[in-house]
């Protein structure tokens, strides 16, 4: 792998979210245009791609991630989808932060998935961190996929691309809870959601 156009990648991302604009037509149904962000694999009706490819598709192959067809969105595809936002106090400061992207839900809906489905999704990170959650507490929860913080694109190497994340200041579950011990289940630079049957 060429690790300077990895970098120079990498750093044209905030320079998509600016270019996606914020039209809110539906998903494409075609493999995306720009830098794949985030695949779906797994329980899905809707594909957009093959399967891994372990010359190409490295980190998911490191993170020991397979599968024979799945749905990959761009910048420009998670821009177009209705955007939610939150305002939680972060753990890395304790202060409130607004945060904005498409819910959960409607992320997994461009692959087929519907809302309320009986099913499980592991959500991995960049650095490999994996955390499993019921689509049930994830539609419960209003998780997004925040795409923004503070009204900017989140980049790669901070909390982003994306960030799987709910507003743990008005949940039940969390609210009570230390600030630290809030949000186990949101991992930051999401790229990877594998849909499995419950």
């Amino acid at each position: 792998m060429n690790k300077r156009n990895f970098v120079a990648a990498g750093m044209g991302l905030a320079g998509l979210w600016t270019a996606a604009g914020s039209s809110h037509a539906a998903t494409p149904a075609k493999a995306p245009s720009g830098p794949t962000l985030l695949t779906i694999s797994g329980a899905i009706t809707q594909s957009n791609r093959g399967a891994l490819d372990t010359t190409i598709d490295q980190m998911m192959g490191k993170h020991g991630i397979q599968f024979d067809k799945a749905f990959a969105l761009d910048a420009a595809a998670l821009a177009r989808m209705p955007a939610v936002t939150i305002k939680p106090t972060l753990e890395y400061d304790s202060k409130p932060h607004t945060l904005k992207g498409p819910l959960l839900t409607t992320v997994l809906a461009a692959a087929g998935v519907a809302a309320g489905s009986p099913v499980q999704l592991g959500l991995r990170a960049v650095d490999g961190y994996n955390v499993n959650i019921s689509m049930a507490d994830a539609q419960a929860y209003r998780m997004i996929v925040a795409t923004h913080i503070d009204g900017q694109p989140m980049a790669l190497g901070g909390l982003g691309p994306q960030w799987a994340v709910y507003d743990a200041d008005v949940l039940p579950a969390f609210k009570d809870k230390p600030v630290k011990e809030r949000f186990g289940l949101c991992p930051w630079g999401l790229y990877h959601i594998e849909v499995k049957k419950a």
